[in-house]
């Protein structure tokens, strides 16, 4: 019966929107945590789990159609991998767009505003490091050195280890994140030199 409520351990699909179709409005953001060159980062909830996430706002050129290169690949292989030690990319949710253009039905468009939504870590390394005992600080580095290690024997290039980029949940857990300017590599592949984080240049 249309209204009618779920018994109870049943889902009610009524409460829930179609997979691949959640919007940002499943969230309640909290607070801008960060900002960095393909987007903003907020602390978010889960309105329907409670569970907090970060929210990475995808920065949108207007001046260009499609989406960014960059974005795509950082999607493609966090879907790819897998690891205790690099950040989960939990979905993608949109915002909803509104109708622009002039003429027929055609020239309209509808383009809201994208977000990458990920575990939320507390901190990063740059914020806690100087607060560290000798003992943690090795205790991270082994956990750094365990998702680099993941990340070569699957083929892929990090390209931007940072501080900023590896985040501390708990006092205890590093994760590696950020991965916009990573590459999958071959022995025969070439890579630009154009990175942005000043020890890479």
């Amino acid at each position: 019966m249309v209204g009618e409520e779920a018994p109870p351990g049943v889902l009610n699909l009524a409460e829930y929107a179609p997979a691949g179709a959640r919007t940002v409005d499943c969230f309640r953001r909290i607070r801008k945590i960060g900002e960095g060159t393909y987007g903003e980062v907020f602390e978010a909830v889960d309105i329907m789990t409670g569970e907090r996430a970060a929210l990475k706002k995808i920065k949108l050129d207007d001046g260009k159609e499609g989406f960014p290169r960059q974005i795509l690949r950082e999607i493609k292989l966090l879907q790819k991998l897998g690891h205790e030690n690099i950040i989960r990319l939990k979905e993608i949710v949109v915002s909803p767009g509104s109708a622009h253009g002039a003429g027929g039905s055609d020239d309209y468009m509808y383009r809201g505003d994208i977000y990458m939504v990920f575990e939320y870590m507390d901190h990063d390394l740059k914020k806690v490091l100087h607060h560290s005992a000798p003992s943690q600080a090795k205790y991270y580095m082994e956990q750094l050195l365990k998702g680099l290690h993941y990340c070569h024997i699957n083929n892929v290039l990090h390209r931007d280890i940072k501080g900023a980029n590896l985040l501390i949940s708990g006092g205890k857990l590093l994760k590696l994140a950020d991965f916009g300017l990573a590459r999958p590599f071959t022995r025969d592949g070439s890579f630009t030199n154009h990175v942005i984080t000043l020890w890479y240049r």
